[in-house]
């Protein structure tokens, strides 16, 4: 286990592409910031070129809690698009790539394999998490937003992480979808479905019975009135994200690899 997690993260590393979900969740950081700033006085805005003369940007005032609110629904929608191409370029390269062949001909169990792929994939999106809430702090700070509590910062901190561990769950699916197509497009596609039924379903109000909705949901993207999905959708979740993680592991386990 020891060196297929050494062997995975040696990839991630030598990698651009943990370069660019970092860039990624900068960016959320950095436009939940621009919109602090442009709310905190619209005129400002105006004159620099950052809001359009007749222009007005609504949503919450210039506070903790509003910023707090944003990086939850970032986090809920974005961090689902970028933590599965995370799964689908840990899984998926190894077919695209045409190096599965030679991995599985290591002494290392296959699904050793999978279990040190999933935990890169954890630590991956954990350290993408910590660096969104780190710049969330610095950036706010920097603005100076009212409202600031000890209390609401860490529940708003929490809320996040909560939201963060859902999505990382929910896009197990992707990897086995990734493994199972042996490629990169079938991931994405997978991907993509899962992210526009989430959006269809939570709007017809059934969002707390599809569990690649209950984050949204839990970030308020869809309202107040549907801001706690309850029990229901939490236990959905994990067991979506349990179904993704076993079925990845069997498949490995028992498919052959013959290309």
């Amino acid at each position: 286990m020891i060196n297929a997690l050494a062997t995975e993260f040696l990839k991630a590393r030598r990698s651009r592409v943990p370069w660019v979900t970092a860039l990624a969740f900068t960016v959320v950081a950095l436009v939940g910031g621009l919109f602090m700033f442009i709310l905190q006085d619209q005129g400002r805005a105006r004159s620099l070129g950052l809001l359009g003369a007749k222009a007005a940007l609504v949503g919450g005032d210039a506070d903790w809690p509003t910023y707090l609110s944003f990086l939850a629904q970032a986090t809920a929608v974005g961090g689902m698009v970028v933590f599965g191409l995370v799964e689908i370029w840990v899984f998926g390269r190894e077919f695209s790539q045409h190096t599965a062949k030679d991995l599985l001909a290591l002494p290392t169990a296959r699904v050793t394999i999978v279990a040190a792929k999933f935990a890169v994939v954890v630590g991956w999106c954990l350290a993408l998490v910590v660096q969104l809430l780190l710049l969330g702090l610095v950036i706010g700070a920097l603005l100076g937003l009212p409202g600031w509590s000890a209390a609401a910062a860490l529940g708003g901190l929490v809320r996040i992480g909560g939201i963060a561990v859902m999505v990382a769950l929910l896009t197990t699916p992707i990897a086995f979808a990734a493994s199972a197509g042996r490629g990169y497009l079938p991931g994405v596609g997978v991907l993509i479905s899962a992210v526009f039924c989430a959006q269809i379903v939570a709007a017809l109000g059934y969002g707390q019975y599809f569990p690649w909705s209950v984050p949204a949901l839990f970030s308020g993207l869809a309202g107040p009135e549907q801001s706690t999905p309850g029990g229901l959708g939490v236990t959905l979740v994990l067991l979506a994200g349990v179904a993704g993680a076993v079925a990845t592991g069997i498949w490995w386990r028992q498919a052959d690899q013959d290309r």
